[in-house]
């Protein structure tokens, strides 16, 4: 909104009426408060008189404290919060952002240390299985051969017999059912 001859007479407003809760006196008026080196993004500087002695100025510490008393009810009065309506010299009502109870990077820290703990957990435990896996098939593998089975393995696509080996393998071509021939 615009910053007008309306609004500067509610800010003197809100001053006076501050400045009256402050000091519980009644004396206090919207003529007291002055309004200097006005610019046009609303920005100056004020002070307020005494009106019994009219010249004298109220000290900057009690403005100070009245303001500081009334925050909330002169940002109100205008829309804004402590963040628009700054009062140099004065703090601002904001809360101090919350630092949490233990620092960021000891949070990073624990996370990155889970997860290479549990990387190597993992290794660990996949290592154990695959040796019980060898050690259960070369098992197997001697089983078969103790109970003297033959398989069948494919080689190229066509079944071959595997020899047994206990047993011994005879070939036919060179075995002689008779002899009809002669020796030499």
């Amino acid at each position: 909104y615009a910053w007008d001859a309306n609004e500067e007479y509610l800010f003197k407003a809100m001053v006076a009426f501050a400045m009256r809760r402050y000091s519980s006196k009644s004396t206090t008026q919207i003529s007291n408060v002055l309004l200097c080196n006005m610019t046009d993004r609303v920005s100056f500087w004020f002070v307020v008189t005494d009106s019994s002695k009219n010249v004298t100025t109220v000290p900057g510490s009690e403005v100070e404290a009245a303001i500081r008393m009334n925050r909330n009810r002169i940002n109100s009065a205008f829309l804004l919060n402590d963040k628009t309506l700054q009062f140099l010299k004065i703090t601002s009502t904001l809360l101090p952002p919350v630092e949490p109870s233990t620092p960021v990077w000891l949070i990073v820290f624990g996370v990155v240390l889970c997860l290479i703990v549990a990387g190597i957990v993992f290794l660990v435990v996949a290592g154990i299985q695959q040796r019980k896996k060898k050690n259960k098939e070369s098992t197997e593998s001697e089983n078969l051969e103790e109970k003297g089975e033959v398989t069948v393995t494919v080689e190229n696509g066509i079944p071959c017999e595997t020899l047994d080996l206990k047993a011994g393998h005879i070939n036919g071509v060179f075995a002689a059912d008779d002899e009809r021939f002669t020796s030499l």
